[in-house]
């Protein structure tokens, strides 16, 4: 038979409390599993020191990364979503979209912007995960379109950050109408000579992949990311066979021959300068 009995968890003393690490101060890899500092991330581009695997970055932070200091200026941030199907499934769509753009701070799931390269002035849109998953419904579409149509109307060249779930499902053919529109807009790109560079980011996957993603005039991945159009299951359950390990990683499509390089976050811009420089060379050469 015990002679105490414990009242209240945990011991409490006088210094109970004054050494507890603040919460979302750490963070788990989920390729390695260490548990690394959120500063340390912040300041290594989200990279995992340990393993080298590149976490997401949201569509503001890749705009610092690749633009020049004070040069980003930001398009289209009246252009919001709108309900056109008064789509419901646990919730309605149009309480989704409040809810999240006021958790995310964004107008959808991409954004865009004019800016600096060095020597080049640039039109880049970039997506974001964290507003439904990246899903491209109708806003997505026309603003990547008009990213688009800047660079043909100003000359400039095209940079677009992939990072989607695929198509937005609460707007149906609406938002798979958006394949269309933005590959039509990027064949005028082409028939002017202006660079279209796609950077494919972790996840690639959908409608996103089957249109403007892929459509690079060079096409550059992100180590580890996932890219691919259906899911490992569908396609197994489809073709009737194993799928190769990995074949989904940017390492696989690039030995096969689906994207032309892989780059580093850290040297991301540097070589998309390189690029641009050599474009422009091309261009410029009688």
């Amino acid at each position: 038979m015990p002679w105490f009995k414990r009242t209240k968890k945990g011991i409490l003393t006088s210094r109970s409390g004054q050494h507890e690490m603040p919460a979302g101060q750490w963070r788990k890899c989920p390729a390695c599993t260490a548990i690394n500092a959120v500063r340390e991330l912040d300041g290594n581009l989200n990279i995992c020191p340990k393993c080298d695997y590149h976490d997401r970055l949201g569509s503001s932070e890749y705009f610092a990364l690749l633009l020049d200091d004070g040069s980003c200026e930001l398009h289209d941030q009246d252009i919001i979503s709108t309900d056109p199907l008064e789509f419901s499934d646990r919730k309605n769509y149009s309480d989704r979209l409040e809810s999240t753009r006021k958790k995310s701070g964004l107008p959808d799931a991409v954004q865009s912007a004019t800016g600096r390269m060095e020597r080049h002035t640039v039109s880049v849109a970039a997506m974001d995960f964290s507003f439904i998953g990246g899903s491209m419904g109708s806003v997505v579409g026309e603003v990547i379109a008009r990213t688009i149509r800047r660079g043909v109307q100003q000359n400039i060249p095209v940079i677009v950050i992939t990072q989607s779930g695929g198509a937005r499902m609460m707007e149906g053919a609406l938002s798979l109408m958006q394949m269309a529109k933005t590959s039509a807009h990027l064949a005028r790109l082409h028939e002017k000579g202006v660079p279209y560079l796609s950077i494919l980011t972790n996840p690639t996957t959908g409608g996103v992949t089957a249109s403007f993603a892929m459509l690079g005039d060079i096409n550059i991945a992100e180590p580890g990311a996932l890219i691919g159009f259906a899911g490992p299951r569908v396609i197994r359950e489809t073709i009737g066979q194993d799928l190769p390990k990995g074949f989904q990683s940017s390492e696989f499509l690039k030995d096969h021959g689906f994207v032309d390089m892989i780059v580093d976050r850290r040297e991301l811009r540097a070589t998309l300068i390189h690029i641009l420089n050599l474009f422009q060379e091309e261009q410029s050469s009688p």
